[in-house]
C-alpha cells in the first residue's frame, strides 16, 4: 500500500513520468541532452520573472551571454573587458642610467633612457644615450626613433632611424630586437646602416639579482661592432668597444632607485690603434654613482 501511495505522488508530480510509466517504456539512464534553445523564466529579484533563453554553449560559448542579455548589451561588456585586459594605450618614461663617472681625475657622465607609447602589440619608442667628460665636449650623443611590433610574448622587432649629434654627421637606419631572455635577462640588439654606407651593430644585456625586495644587484654588458674601418670616427673593423659593469641600487620606491657601482670598458684591436693615435685611453675603469627612475 505504501509503495502505491509513493508511486501515485510521483506520477502526479510529473505527467511525463506518468506517461512513460503507463506505457511501460524504461527511463533513459544518465542526464538528458539539453535542448539547444529553450525558454525559461529568471527571477529578477523583485518578484517578477523575465523570459530568458538558454543558449547552446557548445556551438558558440563566446557569445552565450548574447542570448540572455542581448547582443547590444554584451558588445559593450566585451569591449570593456578587452580594454581592461590589455587593449589600453599606455606610455612610460624610463631613465635606465643617469650617472657620474669618476676615473683618474677625468670625471665624466653618462645617460641612457627611453620613452614608449602605444598598446601591447605596436608602440612608438624614443631612445637616447651618450657620455662625455666634465669640462669637455660629449664623446657620444644619439637619439633613436623606432616603431616596435611584438612578435611574441617576450620580444619586439624594432625598426626606425638613429641620429648621432657628436662627431661627423651621421643618420642610420635601424633594425633590431628587444625583449626578455630566459632567467629574466633583458636584451637589446640592433644593426645600424648609416647614410655613408657604414654597417655597425650593438648588443646590450642586463639582469636584476634581488638581494632583498629593495636592494638589487645588476650586472650589465655592452658590445659595439663594426663591419669595416671608419677612420673619421676612430672605429676599427670587428670589435669597436666593450663594457661590463656591476651596479647596486636601492629602491626607495619602484620608481626611484639611486645606485653605486663600477664599470670597465676597453677598445678592440683596430679601434685601440685609433685611440692611441689620438692619445686617448684604450681601457678605463669607472666608479659610478647614479639614478634609475621611471614614471
Amino acid at each position: 500500500m505504501k509503495m502505491l501511495i509513493v508511486l501515485a505522488a510521483v506520477v502526479a508530480a510529473s505527467p511525463a513520468l506518468a506517461q512513460q510509466a503507463g506505457s511501460g517504456v524504461a527511463m533513459p539512464k544518465g542526464p538528458a541532452k539539453p535542448e539547444p534553445m529553450s525558454m525559461q523564466h529568471m527571477d529578477m529579484g523583485d518578484g517578477s520573472a523575465q523570459p530568458t533563453t538558454t543558449p547552446d554553449t557548445a556551438t558558440d560559448p563566446a557569445r552565450a551571454a548574447d542570448a540572455v542579455w542581448g547582443a547590444d548589451a554584451m558588445r559593450a561588456s566585451r569591449e570593456e573587458l578587452r580594454e581592461g585586459m590589455g587593449g589600453q594605450t599606455l606610455g612610460k618614461v624610463m631613465i635606465d642610467r643617469l650617472e657620474y663617472q669618476a676615473h683618474d681625475g677625468r670625471d665624466g657622465y653618462a645617460w641612457e633612457g627611453q620613452v614608449w607609447y602605444g598598446g601591447d602589440i605596436d608602440k612608438l619608442w624614443i631612445k637616447s644615450e651618450g657620455e662625455g667628460t666634465f669640462g669637455g665636449k660629449a664623446e657620444q650623443a644619439e637619439v633613436q626613433v623606432l616603431w616596435s611590433h611584438a612578435v611574441g610574448p617576450w620580444f619586439d622587432v624594432q625598426t626606425g632611424i638613429r641620429h648621432d649629434f657628436v662627431g661627423p654627421d651621421r643618420t642610420h637606419a635601424v633594425v633590431g630586437v628587444q625583449g626578455l631572455l630566459p632567467y629574466e635577462f633583458e636584451a637589446n640588439a640592433a644593426i645600424f646602416l648609416s647614410d655613408k654606407g657604414d654597417l655597425t651593430a650593438r648588443v646590450e644585456g642586463d639582469v636584476d639579482q634581488r638581494i632583498t625586495q629593495r636592494l638589487i644587484l645588476q650586472p650589465r654588458a655592452e658590445l659595439n661592432l663594426s663591419a669595416q674601418d671608419i677612420r673619421e670616427l676612430g672605429v676599427g673593423a670587428g670589435l669597436d668597444k666593450a663594457e661590463i659593469g656591476l651596479r647596486l641600487r636601492y629602491e626607495f620606491a619602484r620608481e626611484f632607485a639611486p645606485y653605486i657601482g663600477i664599470s670597465h670598458g676597453w677598445r678592440g684591436a683596430e679601434s685601440a690603434d685609433y685611440a692611441r693615435a689620438r692619445r686617448d685611453d684604450v681601457a678605463t675603469t669607472n666608479f659610478v654613482v647614479g639614478l634609475r627612475a621611471w614614471f
